[in-house]
């Protein structure tokens, strides 16, 4: 029997790998980034979890995760619109996201559903594993980082390091971060004008759906087609995390994380980085709209996104042991008045 603590993989879920801040420098050589698909939910996941914010990580997808402490104590936080339970000791209870807990050897998390999203993030004190070409990111396709470069499987037990302390205030996330509304932004190019002066405003002006061919590589979209000026291929060139490519059948396809570093397909806009997480998080079926925007907009917007970030992870706190933020309690002003037994408001006279 193992004297380390382990975090036992119950199940994984519909699909859930290991995840950190991605493997930069490689593309020149053909290495994607890969790395979380939401980075904002791996900064404040790893926050919660008093965890350096590009720490590697747990990321989910539509809920079934399963996970066990083994042989200790083992500190999680969930960033996500999740409804978690946790089966320990004293019975099954609920928990609200956006914090952490503490999972006493034997007790079990459980993510049942998300909510708004597809995408949660589980960060775990102790879960230091080896760097390949700098990252722990699992790149699956090539078989680099995270466990054996592949998904968690069910029965798999990630030991955790012999010095992490999961005791302490466990932390919660005050006010979650609000879903931004409306179109995805992106900024035309590299190569719009390998494509009808309709192209373009017909990929601004209709509905896309999801289609359900869609994985951490790239989102494959349906709707109006977009019709190529000449050639329906381009030679080979540098393709990035956001491109949308269009093939000849004119339906276009939205690289993520672990999309390929080159494509032979030209590339109509980009998807600006701060809308990424939330394209990634549209579940096969649903609908979104694009809209464009210009290259300094979508620079300004980016910078807005990352003040978002480091305001929520600065609202991060503690949370007593007994679940109730007492701080909240004690700023709220929950009454203007106290009822007397009859039902009237009694507020005290001030003499003269």
């Amino acid at each position: 029997m193992s004297t380390h603590t382990e975090l036992e993989i119950l199940s994984p879920g519909a699909y859930a790998s290991i995840q950190d801040g991605g493997r930069r420098g490689f593309r020149r050589i053909g290495v994607p980034w890969a790395g979380a698909l939401d980075r904002r939910l791996m900064r404040i996941a790893n926050a919660l979890a008093g965890r350096t914010e590009d720490a590697p990580l747990i990321e989910c997808f539509d809920g079934g995760l399963h996970l066990a402490a083994r042989g200790g104590a083992v500190k999680v936080a969930v960033a996500g619109d999740a409804l978690l339970e946790v089966d320990g000791i004293d019975g099954r209870r609920r928990l609200a996201p956006w914090r952490s807990v503490t999972l006493a050897g034997g007790e079990q998390l459980r993510i049942r559903k998300l909510g708004g999203g597809r995408i949660a993030m589980v960060a775990v004190i102790g879960l230091d594993l080896p760097a390949v070409m700098g990252s722990a990111a699992t790149y699956a396709r090539a078989g680099l980082g995270g466990v054996d470069g592949r998904a968690l499987t069910a029965g798999l037990r990630l030991a955790l390091a012999d010095n992490a302390d999961p005791w302490g205030s466990d932390r919660v996330l005050p006010r979650p971060p609000e879903l931004t509304p409306g179109p995805i932004r992106l900024v035309p190019g590299p190569q719009d004008d390998h494509f009808s002066a309709a192209a373009l405003e017909a990929l601004v002006s209709g509905d896309y759906r999801v289609t359900t061919e869609t994985d951490r590589m790239g989102i494959r979209l349906e709707g109006a087609g977009l019709e190529h000026a000449g050639a329906a291929e381009i030679v080979s060139d540098a393709t990035v995390p956001g491109s949308i490519q269009v093939p000849g059948t004119g339906q276009p396809i939205v690289l993520l994380a672990d999309a390929q570093t080159a494509g032979g397909y030209p590339k109509i806009a980009t998807v600006i980085g701060a809308d990424l997480g939330r394209l990634a998080a549209l579940r096969p079926g649903q609908s979104l709209r694009f809209i464009s925007v210009s290259a300094a907009e979508g620079a300004r917007i980016a910078r807005a996104a990352e003040a978002q970030t480091r305001a929520l992870i600065a609202a991060i706190r503690p949370l007593p042991a007994d679940g109730i933020d007492l701080v909240a309690l004690y700023t709220t002003n929950l009454v203007g008045g106290v009822a007397n037994a009859l039902g009237a408001e009694y507020r005290p006279e001030v003499s003269a």
